[in-house]
């Protein structure tokens, strides 16, 4: 039986215990993770906690809703064992009537039936690193292959020893202009994840530096559950003719192979990323958005138009 739980009634123990055992299990579904990305968050928990569903709620304007949080890309459902498509529908039917607008994503394990609701298909791509270095530099694209041609002849080096903070300010500085979306506060959240995970010893921080001793790219990877994803990454304009990053994910793929782990990319829809994702010879994978609107129908028009004139302007 599935039951809903408020965040006080969830034994956050037997609720990580499943997700550490779950063939699905993700690092975003630990209840240390929700707890930082979505504070107070609820569940749906079948039995004595065999497959479990977080809820990352919030309520604006005394409207309680569903939403995805920031650095964190797929939830849903998690399981110890095999998911079918009645399974994902038993949990879909039981998210609390309170809940009149959702929009969340599920995980590549879970798949909807497409024709009961509104879902959409996003993107990820995944990197199987049990095979040698030389089997898995074999399916680099050629364009791959020359920008690390390129960082070597460029005297690029790989360095371990950077902090959260310089990769932050590389990318505010430059792609971040862009990204209206991310505000101080979701940098502040992003710092305090960062910090938990490098307590736990589960993150991974690289940088890359000229032979000026500058850095010009970062990136920080998290490793949980046979997984490493490549959660955030920086690059100035430098880096963007020198093959800095496409060099730093090779010394990743090159320092983890021959282990039985995955390279996550973790996106993208933005086709200039997928490309670039797909040139180290990821595999795509489909995971689906699941929304819903049952909003009374002035306040579903208000919360398009909303969504309409931020794309428009910003």
């Amino acid at each position: 039986m599935i039951h809903y739980l408020t965040y006080a009634e969830i034994d956050k123990q037997k609720w990580d215990n499943c997700i550490s055992s779950s063939f699905n299990g993700i690092i975003y579904a630990y209840s240390w993770y929700l707890d930082i990305v979505c504070p107070g968050w609820e569940a749906l928990v079948e039995n004595d906690y065999e497959r479990i569903f977080p809820l990352t709620a919030g309520k604006k304007g005394g409207i309680n809703y569903l939403f995805q949080p920031v650095f964190t890309q797929q939830l849903g459902v998690f399981s110890k064992n095999k998911l079918s498509e009645d399974i994902i529908e038993a949990f879909i039917a039981k998210i609390p009537a309170k809940y009149k607008f959702a929009e969340i994503n599920l995980n590549t394990f879970n798949k909807p039936d497409s024709s009961k609701h509104n879902v959409t298909p996003k993107h990820t791509y995944e990197l199987d690193l049990i095979a040698s270095y030389e089997t898995l530099y074999r399916n680099y694209s050629e364009n791959t292959k020359r920008n690390i041609k390129q960082a070597l002849h460029s005297n690029l080096s790989v360095s371990k020893n950077i902090t959260t903070g310089q990769i932050i300010e590389i990318f505010r500085k430059n792609k971040g202009k862009e990204i209206r979306t991310l505000k101080e506060k979701d940098y502040n959240t992003f710092k305090k994840l960062i910090s938990i995970c490098l307590y736990k010893n589960i993150a991974y921080l690289w940088g890359v530096k000229t032979k000026d001793n500058k850095l010009c790219a970062g990136a920080i990877f998290v490793e949980s559950n046979k997984k490493v994803i490549f959660l955030f990454s920086a690059t100035n304009s430098e880096a963007k003719s020198n093959g800095a990053m496409s060099f730093l994910i090779d010394s990743l793929i090159k320092e983890n192979s021959q282990h039985n782990l995955t390279l996550d990319f973790e996106g993208s829809n933005n086709p200039n990323l997928a490309r670039f994702y797909k040139s180290f010879g990821s595999k795509e994978c489909i995971y689906f958005q699941y929304k819903k609107n049952d909003l009374p129908w002035v306040l579903s028009i208000s919360v398009t138009f909303i969504k309409w004139i931020r794309k428009l302007f910003f």
